[in-house]
């Protein structure tokens, strides 16, 4: 009897030594999820963590527990063995997602939703229980899905719990790296236009790029730009109020994410913070409003504790890297280029300093706009000039147009000569407005050094603003004039030749890549018409280029073209969205909600009919709202057509709809119909819809051509 109770008791042991979590992962198009587990095995009352992983194919993305401006988050709905308890979802620092006028928070790539689980002291040795739930989530890229499925893992019972070699550091990982309540951290949100979040830490913190992640949906504008400002205690952000118009009188909670210098490394830290309201904290510093439209919170306190003459040597440093930034390198290349084949030192020379001139007189003109400005109570740093969309398409054209000229499109003299129409015989004018012409080209880009002396030359005195500027301007310049004045540097650039043409071929794509991040930053500032008309005003030049080479009469055709896509252009470029959206041209589209035996009725009566299939949580729903379907042109065109606007809200699951949007071969919103009078099938519209495609279809009961799916 005892030989065989102990061969059970060690069978009993190896079967349990032996026994492994089994998960049943849950996979879709777009997102592959499985449950997975720090322990190998588990014991009786052990407190243990699981987490749900997401996979999520490239360019895609789910979302965080306040999604943003639009979105759903993750969420699981467990079913448990008796005696089992699951804790809440604990949610990593998010990342932004920016889309048009709208901000989202969310994942991309792979993400680890830990969950703590307790087993019950009941259980017993030489089982296995299973974790089961429903996961659901919604994952976006150029439409949205609403996804969901089970997901289990099977943990065999051991009198004592094992780890599990493979996930146990993972998981490990994944929560030393959520949010943490700090300790010894204040934070007060203060009222004001912008409020102010101060937060002050228990230790002097070196710390730089904070934003605030709320946890509210509607308390902040997810899409307005925080400014930073950092000292040696703590960190003040600017934020603009939601729609809940509480901000600065209301506790304010959520996550601060930022990076803190620790052992001379930069390290990415996030904690939890609820912000009474009241008077800012003492050592909080004051408040410093965003420098650029873009939603970014500035760069570090660089600039918060540097004297003058290092901010003098930042800024000379900062010119001195500037010069090889993609948007100034091509310019800066080709004019190195034509000063190094002068045929005399004198030549050279001369053209040399009228090069430092020209960039030195720019950025005292910059500088001289940035102290107006400031003296009139704006506030603006480095790139101010970037806030003004007419500006940013201006700046976008002309790169094209010069990365047209460098692959040969078109000639005007060769760069090394731009705006040598200016000048004499000897293009004197046009190596100074070269100078000025690759500050320009710079004023896209920052370089290292750069943000902390901009941001200490913003918040001194004129001549201090001037002297830095000075200095970044003389960093600036040092390279090129040292070709220009030393005869040695000169004869290290090789020889006139083919490899000539083929460089000049291969700068011109730095030049169109900044122009495409110009039209990215329009974008953010005017909506998607503003980048549309930009665009159109490209193809414009472009057709311009190539029609004036056929002769006069091309050449007259392709003028006009351009006078007219630029007089149409003109107001959606030049407009922020937020003034769009709060212009007369603004106005509500009435609807009713959508079901299939309305649409019949409304067929009976030969009514033409509009369906928009949207939900709140869809990005791309959300701009079409913003920049079509709110607009008062679209509102009038469909009361004069008689349109029935029925909306068909997927916000909730919805099987009806799910229905409905197979049946036109859609996982996902947003889908549009357009349903003719007496028509037999509704026409699909693009995913993308403007003023006047919805116009034009009402209007005329047809799609053109290139708008048709």
């Amino acid at each position: 009897m005892r030989l065989s109770a102990l061969l059970a008791a060690i069978l009993a042991f190896v079967a349990t030594c032996a026994a492994t979590a089994h998960a049943a992962p849950f996979r879709t198009e777009h997102v592959a999820a499985e449950l997975v587990s720090e322990r190998a095995a588990i014991a009786p009352g052990d407190r243990f963590h699981v987490a749900l992983r997401q996979a999520i194919i490239p360019n895609w993305h789910t979302y965080w527990r306040n999604p943003g401006d639009a979105g759903e988050p993750t969420t699981l709905t467990w079913t448990l063995p008796t005696g089992f308890a699951a804790g809440e979802i604990q949610w990593p620092t998010p990342e932004r997602i920016a889309l048009a006028t709208v901000m989202d928070y969310g994942y991309s790539g792979e993400v680890l939703f830990p969950v703590e689980i307790v087993a019950p002291q009941s259980l017993r040795p030489g089982r296995s229980i299973t974790l089961s739930a429903q996961a659901m989530w919604l994952v976006c890229k150029d439409i949205c899905i609403l996804e969901e499925g089970p997901v289990s893992i099977t943990l065999p019972v051991a009198a004592a719990a094992r780890d599990d070699p493979t996930w146990k550091p993972r998981l490990d990982a994944a929560r030393t790296a959520l949010p943490r309540v700090g300790e010894g951290v204040e934070a007060r949100i203060s009222a004001g236009a912008p409020a102010a979040l101060g937060v002050v830490f228990a230790e002097p913190a070196e710390t730089r790029a904070a934003y605030f992640y709320p946890y509210s949906r509607d308390v902040i504008s997810h899409i307005a730009a925080q400014g930073g400002a950092y000292g040696e205690r703590g960190i003040t952000l600017t934020l603009e109020p939601g729609v809940a118009k509480n901000l600065g009188t209301a506790e304010l909670s959520g996550v601060l994410a930022f990076e803190q210098r620790a052992n001379g490394a930069w390290e990415r830290r996030a904690i939890e913070i609820a912000a009474a309201p009241g008077d800012p904290l003492p050592g909080a510093p004051p408040p410093r409003a965003p420098q650029n439209a873009l939603g970014a919170a500035g760069e570090p306190g660089q600039g918060a504790d540097l004297t003058l003459p290092l901010a003098l040597l930042f800024a000379f440093l900062g010119g001195l890297i500037l010069n090889v930034m993609p948007c100034v390198l091509p310019v800066l290349s080709i004019k190195a280029l034509g000063i190094a084949q002068g045929a005399q030192a004198g030549h050279a020379r001369r053209h040399g300093a009228l090069f430092v001139a020209g960039v030195l007189t720019t950025f005292l003109v910059l500088a001289g706009a940035l102290i107006a400005l400031k003296s009139a109570g704006a506030a603006v740093g480095w790139g101010f000039q970037l806030q003004e969309p007419a500006l940013v398409a201006a700046l976008a054209l002309l790169f094209f147009v010069i990365g047209l000229n460098l692959l040969g499109a078109f000639e005007i003299t060769g760069l090394e000569n731009f705006g040598g129409g200016l000048a004499g015989k000897r293009g004197d004018a046009g190596a100074f407005f070269t100078g000025a012409l690759a500050v320009v080209a710079a004023t896209p880009c920052t370089a290292p050094f750069m943000a902390g002396a901009t941001g200490f030359a913003v918040t001194q005195s004129a001549p201090v603003t001037l002297a830095v500027f000075l200095a970044l301007g003389l960093g600036f310049a040092t390279p090129l004039a040292a070709i220009a004045f030393a005869p040695g540097l000169r004869k290290l650039v090789p020889r006139p030749g083919p490899w000539m043409d083929r460089l000049k071929q291969v700068l011109a794509f730095p030049m169109f890549g900044a122009s495409v991040w110009l039209v990215f930053v329009l974008a953010m500032q005017t909506g998607a018409m503003g980048a549309a008309a930009l665009l159109a005003i490209a193809l414009a030049i472009g057709f311009a280029v190539v029609a004036v080479k056929w002769g006069r009469i091309w050449a007259g055709v392709a003028l006009s073209l351009l006078a007219i896509v630029g007089a149409v252009a003109w107001r959606p470029l030049t407009t922020p969205a937020q003034a769009i959206a709060a212009s007369s041209e603004v106005a509500a589209l009435p609807s009713e909600p959508w079901s299939a035996a309305r649409v019949e009725a409304l067929r009976a009566e030969g009514r033409p009919i509009f369906v928009n299939f949207t939900a709140a949580w869809c990005i791309t729903c959300q701009v079409n709202e913003g920049v079509a379907l709110s607009r008062a042109r679209v509102a009038e065109a469909f009361t004069r057509a008689n349109v029935a606007y029925l909306k068909g809200d997927w916000t909730n699951r919805d099987a009806a709809i799910a229905a409905e949007l197979a049946a036109h071969a859609r996982a996902g919103v947003p889908l549009y119909l357009y349903y003719a009078p007496n028509a037999e099938q509704p026409r699909i519209l693009p995913q993308l819809l403007s003023e006047d495609l919805l116009i034009k279809t009402v209007g005329t009961g047809e799609l053109a051509q290139g708008d048709r799916q």
